[in-house]
């Protein structure tokens, strides 16, 4: 099954650093985000990927150009022939499509840019700047289980500190410590899709995020698999410096790989 990684938008709130290459090609411990996301794929069973780039989209087709290089021994032999031979190749088993889906589109359009290459396939998608230990076996198990057209994932990203339980008046009713029915769900991407959700999408400039999933909803054809491990997108500046802490201190809880 194809992966397709939303990684074409502009990334201005962590401006520090995407103003010089996309965002998901900030680096967590030396290698992009787009990376840690791929090898969390990767690791169970998942290897074929389709990236939707817009925004500095050359940086992202020429980091994939030289990663063999990057992760392999190499001779550069200038005495006679000016050959080049590899050694020890370290590479991952991916087959990797990087597509130029635009500047200014929308993420609905981006996916719909790439239409040609799911083979009219069902797929998954999500977006290229939050890590998480999805299990994706159990997503995709669930997915086939409802029969609908999409499947998103969820996660609590509510209250981290004690909760009070208030009435209208006022009056506190009890103070407990948070649980996973407070705070809000939100969508966290890792999503299931047939390819006939892509007919939900009309063009350019329309968010998956709105009249989509919006249509979607209203024929009850979306599902939500709720995820209760990590996630962490990575939006800004701090983020970026909190999940770069976990992958430094080796306790990076999306690390579901051997190195």
């Amino acid at each position: 099954m194809k992966v397709v990684i939303l990684a074409g938008g502009f990334g201005t709130r962590i401006s520090e650093e995407s103003h010089l290459k996309p965002k998901p090609m900030i680096e967590i411990g030396e290698m992009p985000i787009l990376w840690h996301i791929m090898k969390t794929y990767s690791a169970q069973g998942f290897n074929e990927f389709i990236i939707c780039a817009g925004y500095k989209q050359h940086v992202i087709k020429e980091w994939f150009a030289d990663y063999f290089l990057h992760t392999s021994d190499v001779t550069f032999d200038f005495t006679s022939e000016n050959s080049v031979v590899i050694h020890n190749k370290r590479t991952e088993p991916w087959k990797v499509t990087v597509v130029d889906t635009g500047l200014n589109t929308m993420t609905g359009g981006r996916l719909k840019r790439v239409r040609d290459y799911l083979k009219n396939e069902p797929f998954m998608l999500t977006y290229g700047d939050a890590v998480g230990d999805v299990n994706l076996k159990e997503l995709l198990k669930f997915h086939k289980s409802h029969g609908k057209l999409a499947t998103l994932s969820v996660y609590n990203f509510g209250q981290k500190k004690g909760v009070l339980d208030i009435e209208k008046d006022g009056s506190v009713k009890a103070f407990r410590e948070k649980s996973d029915l407070d705070g809000d769900l939100i969508n966290i991407g890792f999503m299931v899709l047939e390819p006939s959700v892509l007919d939900y999408i009309d063009g350019d400039s329309m968010s998956l995020e709105r009249e989509p999933m919006e249509r979607l909803v209203a024929k009850g054809e979306l599902m939500s698999f709720t995820h209760k491990g990590y996630w962490q997108c990575m939006d800004t500046l701090r983020e970026k410096q909190q999940i770069e802490q976990l992958w430094n201190s080796g306790k990076a809880p999306w690390k579901i790989w051997e190195d």
